[in-house]
């Protein structure tokens, strides 16, 4: 991968419309994404992973509030370089097998802060009467609770976890459904087009 110079970084800055992506991914079409759903390699999503302030209270959010079991925790004492460090690395999944996962690391700095929806949001899908069933439960709970807000295709709630990050419960709205197929793909490339042209 060619390394990103000091030109990239002031693209990222000013804004990615503005990013030529050819020296970074030189293989990367100019049609973007031509995939076809039936041959990709990529099957799902396994974790992602987050910085946590304490596991015991994030272990309260995501399993006693949230109902996601904790299925994995190991210490890290050495890192795949052989510098040495302390953490813990959590797992909690979901009914399909996928995990969200933290690293508490007590000796290495991070700016936790109150995330912006836009920054950064965690949505996990339910059914719409749990959804309505955890509003009231936040509330009850004493967690900051907001919502319900109806996005045409999904209807949300959201609340914030001990981290500052913002977690979204959303229920899919019947007969609207997010689809691969030909027409939706041209559609969503149709305005990520015309999006890029008006803020270049």
């Amino acid at each position: 991968m060619a390394k990103i110079t000091l030109k990239h970084k002031e693209n990222r800055q000013i804004g990615t419309s503005m990013l030529d992506l050819k020296p970074i991914y030189p293989h990367i079409g100019d049609t973007g994404c031509e995939t076809n759903k039936d041959i990709s390699m990529i099957k799902g999503l396994h974790h992602n992973a987050y910085r946590c302030r304490n596991s015991e209270e994030t272990r309260k959010f995501y399993e006693d509030f949230l109902g996601l079991p904790l299925v994995e925790a190991f210490p890290i004492g050495e890192t795949k370089t052989g510098r040495e460090t302390k953490a813990l690395h959590t797992f909690y999944q979901m009914d399909d097998g996928s995990h969200l996962a933290f690293f508490e690391v007590p000796d290495m700095e991070f700016d936790f802060k109150e995330q912006h929806d836009y920054d950064l949001h965690i949505a996990l899908q339910v059914s719409y009467d749990d959804m309505m069933q955890m509003f009231e439960k936040g509330k009850n709970f004493g967690i900051e609770t907001r919502g319900v807000a109806d996005h045409g295709f999904i209807e949300s709630i959201y609340f914030r976890d001990p981290n500052g990050y913002v977690i979204e419960l959303t229920a899919p709205v019947p007969g609207k459904p997010i689809t691969a197929d030909a027409p939706s793909r041209q559609k969503a490339r149709a305005a990520l087009s015309k999006w890029t042209d008006s803020n270049s």
